[in-house]
């Protein structure tokens, strides 16, 4: 079915110059033309449609963005409706309650404005398009502050951002297949198979579980190889602090 402008924002319950706004910030694509007279179909209500449910659902554009520029998001969202309730999950995880601009990340977090670029340019971190501006997630905080730690620790930025952007390459290989596992075994086959709701809320009790479980295996690795070259090299001493502080260390996993 074919729509002008005013029928469009009238089947889709907004006004028009909310749609022609949406149009303007990329959430809605371009219409089609005859002459003069834009003309929109069944594809542009059905996103409008969509914005309008995540935005009384409480998203930012931003999060609206995420959601429908993702191509995974968008491959799902095509060939599954019920991936829309995990798609708003996933959004929420990943970009949190508020998002911080460039300058406001290198204030919250102490971390020269210098080295926020670095991390983007190494994929630590990446900016979000919230009405034109670039912004950053609250999780892009917590992880600016822990490389500063190390940073300070002695660790030159060099080496380190040369084996983040080594873990980056890895980790998404690792978190792909994790997805699909996912999507294979609960999503589509599960006992929540077609249940929207149930299937966001395994996902939410999943995250921080698995999260854990990466953070816990990754501490173990690090520490075991860390005492052998200490015993191999018979740092006794330091090997004996070491344990000491290893056994005293509680690894603290939380997910907001």
């Amino acid at each position: 079915m074919e729509y002008r402008v005013e029928q469009l924002a009238a089947a889709a319950g907004m006004g028009v110059d909310t749609v022609r706004f949406y149009q303007a910030q990329r959430l809605l694509p371009a219409p089609g033309r005859r002459g003069r007279i834009a003309i929109y179909d069944d594809h542009h209500l059905v996103r409008l449609r969509r914005i309008r449910n995540l935005k009384t659902d409480g998203f930012t554009l931003a999060q609206i963005r995420k959601v429908l520029e993702t191509p995974r998001a968008q491959a799902q969202a095509q060939a599954d409706a019920s991936a829309e309730p995990l798609l708003r999950a996933l959004v929420r995880e990943s970009v949190g309650a508020r998002t911080l601009s460039r300058d406001e990340l290198a204030r919250e977090t102490g971390v020269p404005l210098s080295l926020v670029l670095a991390a983007e340019e190494a994929g630590l971190i990446e900016a979000l398009r919230v009405d034109g501006e670039e912004r950053f997630a609250e999780s892009d905080v917590e992880l600016a502050r822990s490389a500063l730690a190390m940073l300070k620790a002695g660790i030159p930025l060099q080496p380190l951002l040369e084996t983040a952007q080594q873990h980056v390459r890895q980790i998404e290989a690792i978190c792909n297949r994790a997805i699909d596992l996912f999507d294979d075994h609960v999503r589509k086959q599960g006992p929540v198979s077609g249940d929207d709701e149930a299937i966001s809320g395994v996902f939410r009790d999943l995250l921080p579980q698995v999260t854990r479980v990466v953070a816990l295996h990754f501490q173990r690795t690090l520490v075991n190889q860390a005492l052998q070259r200490l015993e191999g090299r018979q740092e006794l001493s330091a090997l004996q602090a070491a344990i000491a502080a290893t056994d005293d260390a509680r690894l603290e996993v939380s997910w907001r």
